[in-house]
């Protein structure tokens, strides 16, 4: 049986686990822009280590400014991914 990817209904629910599809994509992803909701959210460092080790780059914004964020790096081309949370 395939895994089941966790639910993320807020950015307590953000986790490696729940990050993994995006590590999986091909090509490979450049940043992945997360919105958290209506402000912006801390998230665990370690966390954030893991995903720049496996070498994707993580912008972390309230989820209207990811929007703009990611609309922004597409346009230029960058191999980017939003995970959103609704405001």
């Amino acid at each position: 049986p395939r895994p089941v990817s966790p639910q993320v209904g807020s950015h307590r629910d953000i986790s490696l686990e729940s990050l993994a599809l995006f590590r999986l994509l091909e090509p490979q992803i450049e940043i992945l822009v997360l919105g958290t909701g209506d402000r912006v959210e801390r998230l665990h460092p370690t966390m954030l280590k893991r995903m720049r080790e496996c070498g994707i780059a993580v912008e972390v914004q309230d989820t209207p400014n990811a929007c703009a964020t990611f609309n922004f790096l597409t346009s230029e081309k960058r191999v980017a991914a939003a995970g959103l949370i609704p405001p």
